[in-house]
């Protein structure tokens, strides 16, 4: 997808492998994540949950989180679609949607992850995705404004999304 210069042109397969195109959230600040079922960074899940739950309550159909399962990192999501699914919503009450099993990195990587790895290139100017749990920050454009690494916590997005919500809150 060569063409692609927006978030909002690609389209993934959700959980039952169909198409998800992202342009349904078009107009809402999204912050993308690739996750992992047995992870470290696992618990990451409650602290997006909860961030969700607080954004959505104070900006209606303004932001959504989406989850890219991820199985490249120490083979740390080795389930099914279905099984991601169940331990998402059993451990953690996720309500955000989480997408069908996905590569961020090589040759199967997902086009939008190869899009937004090469809009906002990581530390050193790296492109690849190091670990579970990166996230990236899309404005209302569909253009990537932060890339963080597994490290950051989800409450410690907070002020970035709220600030860009607001920013484009009257546009």
């Amino acid at each position: 997808m060569a063409s692609a210069t927006t978030f909002f042109d690609f389209k993934t397969k959700d959980k039952r492998a169909q198409e998800y195109p992202l342009s349904q959230h078009k107009g809402k600040v999204i912050l993308a994540v690739n996750t992992a079922s047995k992870c470290g960074f696992t618990p990451q899940f409650g602290g997006l949950e909860s961030l969700w739950k607080k954004l959505s309550e104070k900006y209606p159909d303004q932001f959504v989180i989406i989850g890219f399962p991820c199985n490249q990192f120490g083979g740390q999501d080795p389930g099914s679609n279905e099984q991601i699914q169940e331990f998402c919503q059993l451990n953690y009450g996720v309500t955000f949607p989480v997408l069908g099993k996905t590569d961020v990195n090589g040759d199967k990587a997902e086009p939008v992850f190869e899009w937004m790895k090469a809009e906002k290139p990581g530390m050193l100017g790296l492109k690849r995705i190091k670990w579970n749990f990166e996230k990236f920050l899309i404005g209302r454009d569909g253009k990537v404004i932060q890339r963080y690494a597994s490290l950051s916590k989800p409450e410690s997005l907070e002020s970035d999304i709220i600030r860009e919500i607001e920013k484009s809150k009257s546009g």
